[in-house]
């Protein structure tokens, strides 16, 4: 179903020789590196999870650049190394979760997203959060830890409201240039 542990060091690679987001999407998709990636998404981040396996992506998901998917926490290595607990306790099982993005979501980047958490449908993280719990169906969400800071449809509506006033990436480079640098 998904590639297996030995190839993960290989995706990891991958991820640094392919210099096309869309291409590295493609590839890892086509690899089945993830228990899933839906149609219609996008994956620029080079950050691939330790256990990729536990990474459930949906249909029109967008990952932006630096994001990082955390699926495990080490702290039981450093509770067994504590002759204190390990003897009361014993052997402290190590800490693994999953992380579901749903439809239509978009990741801003330098996020931080921990394990056992599920993402949207219909929901924006906003760039530098970082995600310890689920992210409710159409919120926006930001921050450290991220809070719920609008809805989707709000942030919708507004991006229309603003769209006579603002220059494309595809109307060329030099509307862009003008737009942004041209005083008059």
């Amino acid at each position: 179903m998904f590639i297996k542990p030995l190839s993960i060091k290989l995706a990891k690679i991958m991820m640094y020789i392919i210099p096309s987001p869309q291409k590295r999407t493609r590839w890892l998709k086509n690899k089945k590196v993830f228990y899933h990636m839906g149609e219609n998404c996008y994956y620029h981040t080079r950050d691939i999870p330790s256990e990729p396996y536990l990474l459930n992506i949906h249909n029109n998901v967008r990952v932006a650049a630096n994001v990082r998917f955390i699926t495990h926490d080490t702290i039981s290595l450093v509770i067994d190394n504590i002759p204190e607990y390990y003897q009361k306790n014993g052997r402290m099982k190590y800490y693994i979760g999953t992380i579901e993005i749903f439809d239509n979501v978009m990741i801003g980047a330098n996020t931080t997203v921990l394990y056992n958490v599920k993402i949207g449908p219909n929901a924006i993280v906003a760039a530098g959060s970082v995600i310890t719990k689920d992210v409710p169906e159409g919120t926006v969400v930001g921050g450290n830890p991220a809070k719920v800071i609008g809805s989707f449809k709000e942030f919708v509506e507004k991006r229309y409201e603003k769209l006579d006033c603002w220059v494309e990436k595809t109307d060329g480079i030099d509307q862009v240039v003008d737009f942004f640098w041209t005083k008059e």
